[in-house]
C-alpha cells in the first residue's frame, strides 16, 4: 500500500539538493525578517565567533565556542518553526498551543545556558 504523499515533496536528485538549498536560504531570510530573537542572537553570535577565532586557545576550543553559538541559532530556528505552525493551526488561545510555544522557548533557554557555560569554562581555563 502506498503512503499518501504531499505534492510539495521532492522526488530526489540534484533538483532536490538545489531546492533544499533554496528553501534553506528562504528560511534564513524569513527568520531575519520576522524573528526579532533570531536577529538578536545573530548580532551576538557573529562578533562572538570572531572573538573565538582570535583567542589564543586550541582549535577544538574555538570549535566548541562557535558550535554552541550555532546551536543557539539552530534551536531558535526550530522554535520559530514550531511557533509558525501553532499560529497557522489557530491563533486562538489553547493550553496545547501554549505548551508547544513554552517548550520551544525552554529549548532556546537551555541552548543559551549551554553556550554560556561553554564560554565560561573555556574563558576561565584560558585566563584564570
Amino acid at each position: 500500500m502506498d503512503q499518501p504523499s504531499s505534492e510539495f515533496k521532492s522526488k530526489g536528485g540534484l533538483g532536490r539538493i538545489a531546492g533544499a538549498f533554496r528553501y534553506s536560504i528562504e528560511g534564513f531570510r524569513t527568520a531575519w525578517r520576522h524573528e526579532h530573537a533570531f536577529r538578536q542572537e545573530v548580532m551576538v553570535a557573529v562578533p562572538a565567533a570572531v572573538v573565538a577565532l582570535l583567542l589564543k586557545i586550541s582549535a577544538f576550543q574555538k570549535l566548541a565556542l562557535i558550535a554552541v553559538l550555532g546551536l543557539v541559532l539552530l534551536v531558535e530556528l526550530i522554535n520559530a518553526a514550531i511557533e509558525a505552525v501553532v499560529d497557522r493551526v489557530s491563533l486562538e488561545r489553547h493550553p496545547l498551543s501554549k505548551a508547544a510555544k513554552d517548550l520551544g522557548s525552554a529549548a532556546v533557554a537551555l541552548a543559551i545556558a549551554m553556550a554560556a557555560a561553554t564560554w565560561a569554562v573555556v574563558l576561565y581555563n584560558r585566563f584564570f
